[in-house]
């Protein structure tokens, strides 16, 4: 039987988790300021400097001389290093803005390590109903639109590589259905796109397009995803259209 799906808690803590997406938006992005951590968050300065100075603290964040923060020792990853990771993110945030408020639905940018995928980047809409921020979170690949779409990717060998029954010796559980995932990877790679409809958490519909580094090989996936309430399948062809607009600035400069 597969892994439950991730769902919020019923008595979310808002403190701790605008400092776990502070700690995530340093360590993908790097260098931040109170202003641009408080905007992000939507919450005051006041409020920012007291998280910031808390992961400064338990060494999640390191505040240089210039008064901007930094990912600090604990979190492994250099965010503010020019690495692949980086310089996509760097580019996709803008699009993904303007993506969210072109479909008014938030938007999100992914990449594949394994059978995962990890958000590095999301824009979240206004609407008071709404899906949140995924920022830094990991979700097995199978379960998102964008790790289908990078799933769809790869050849037969690697896929089976990826999924082999003995990766899974500890977690039988967690291990898709590789008849049915191949199916459902099949329909992506001809349509180019991928829904999920509550896969990775209950009331969530997200739609999702590939994004191509200059060999043409897919990088990542950018999707929206919204409350169930408010898909309609009307609106698919639209969705996907915009999406592929979007992707295809973000592929331009990368190329460049």
């Amino acid at each position: 039987m597969d892994k439950p799906l991730k769902n919020p808690p019923p008595y979310a803590i808002t403190s701790v988790d605008h400092a776990l997406r502070a700690a995530a938006m340093l360590q993908l992005e790097g260098g931040l300021t109170v202003s641009q951590v408080a905007g992000r968050l939507g919450v005051a300065r006041s409020t920012a400097h007291r998280l910031l100075a808390m992961l400064v603290y338990r060494d999640f964040a390191v505040q240089g001389e210039d008064r901007v923060y930094r990912a600090g020792p604990v979190l492994e990853l250099a965010a503010h290093s020019q690495s692949a990771v980086s310089r996509l993110r760097a580019i996709a945030l803008p699009h993904l803005h303007r993506l969210m408020e072109l479909v008014e639905e938030t938007a999100n940018l992914v990449i594949r390590t394994g059978d995962s995928v990890r958000f590095i980047a999301s824009a979240e809409c206004r609407q008071a109903l709404r899906v949140g921020s995924r920022e830094g979170m990991v979700f097995p690949a199978h379960r998102t639109t964008g790790g289908l779409l990078l799933l769809a990717e790869l050849p037969e060998e690697e896929l089976a590589e990826v999924y082999a029954e003995e990766r899974y010796r500890d977690r039988p559980g967690e291990r898709p259905d590789l008849g049915a995932l191949r199916r459902e990877l099949a329909r992506a790679r001809r349509g180019g796109f991928a829904v999920n409809r509550e896969r990775s958490e209950r009331g969530l519909v997200a739609v999702g397009v590939p994004v191509r580094g200059a060999d043409g090989r897919a990088v990542a996936g950018v999707s929206v995803s919204m409350p169930s309430v408010r898909y309609e399948k009307d609106r698919l062809g639209t969705l996907v259209a915009t999406l592929a607009g979007v992707a295809r600035e973000i592929e331009g400069e990368l190329s460049a």
